[in-house]
């Protein structure tokens, strides 16, 4: 069985926002994700507000469904500040959280505190310091840390985080550094595909068989079992054609499954239908995993 988890944008109103999070607990699905940008280049002059806020309005409104960020990167956050939040947010949700994060691309949250640009290796680089200085603030009480980048003087992390030994983290990956990182730091590894998608079906599966590979060869490299980290498997904002027959969607997420994911995200429909899954698709979605989770006539008994 494949799980189904969804991404809800924060670019309405927080009661809606959390209207949304809340039907799609009801739904059954087992993560709510959100996008963690201060703006974004689809959306950039309509509303967007801030992942962590959000998350915490969300976190008190529900009582199953976990929640997380989708993806955080080093593009505007520092590890010493975003620590306290996911822990707080840790103990809001009642150990819920889930902690989405990557090396993030050139672009607005980029240029936004104004840095200057940077290059893949640089931002690899940045990435690895960044998650390894997040990866310990959270798992100790007090940390003195100093990088070329990120430093951490006697910052607390008291309580700490409800979850032990830390909020899991989901670590986006497609090449071979971020691969390590993932197979280091993640209890999850999250991928959309190809960098460059193609919209043909065969095309997205080939990446993702392609990519599965290289998350296997790293955790070998890591001495990591292949199974250790929870695979998934992020459907872009306008690819469709998974949603065209109940048919073609059974057999979408089949081969998911086959290749070796855990969970598949979708984007929640948007009230305009412009993008995301279409909202009449999502009957059939959730006819498909409710069936899925159904125990059988021969388990029964």
């Amino acid at each position: 069985m494949i799980e189904l988890s969804v991404l809800v944008l924060p670019d309405r109103d927080p009661a809606a926002f959390v209207a949304d999070v809340r039907a799609a607990e009801a739904l059954g699905v087992r993560t709510v994700w959100t996008y963690d940008h201060l703006t974004w280049t689809p959306l950039k002059d309509r509303p967007w507000h801030a992942a962590v806020p959000m998350l915490a309005a969300a976190a008190v409104s529900t009582s199953r469904v976990r929640l997380g960020t989708q993806v955080a990167t080093p593009n505007y956050r520092h590890p010493v500040t975003f620590a306290k939040e996911i822990m707080t947010l840790d103990h809001l949700s009642g150990g819920r959280l889930e902690i989405g994060v990557g090396a993030g691309a050139e672009g607005a949250d980029a240029a936004v505190l104004g840095d200057p640009p940077r290059s893949p290796p640089e931002r690899a680089e940045r990435f690895a310091e960044w998650l390894g200085l997040l990866d310990h603030l959270l798992t100790h009480d007090v940390s003195t840390v100093h990088g070329p980048r990120y430093s951490a003087v006697e910052a607390r992390q008291i309580p700490g985080c409800l979850q032990r030994p830390r909020v899991p983290l989901t670590v986006a990956a497609t090449g071979p550094r971020a691969m390590a990182l993932a197979a280091r730091h993640g209890q999850s590894w999250v991928t959309y595909g190809a960098y460059r998608r193609r919209d043909e079906a065969e095309d997205w599966f080939a990446a993702l068989e392609k990519q599965g590979r290289g998350l296997d060869a790293a955790l070998d490299a890591a001495g990591r079992p292949r199974s250790a980290p929870r695979r998934i498997a992020q459907v872009a904002l306008d690819m469709t054609w998974p949603f065209e027959s109940p048919g073609r969607y059974a057999d979408f997420t089949g081969r998911l499954r086959d290749t070796g994911f855990h969970e598949l995200t979708l984007h929640w429909p948007r009230p305009d239908d412009a993008r995301g899954m279409p909202s009449g698709a999502l009957d059939l979605v959730a006819a498909t995993h409710q069936s899925s989770r159904r125990p059988s006539r021969k388990a029964e008994r």
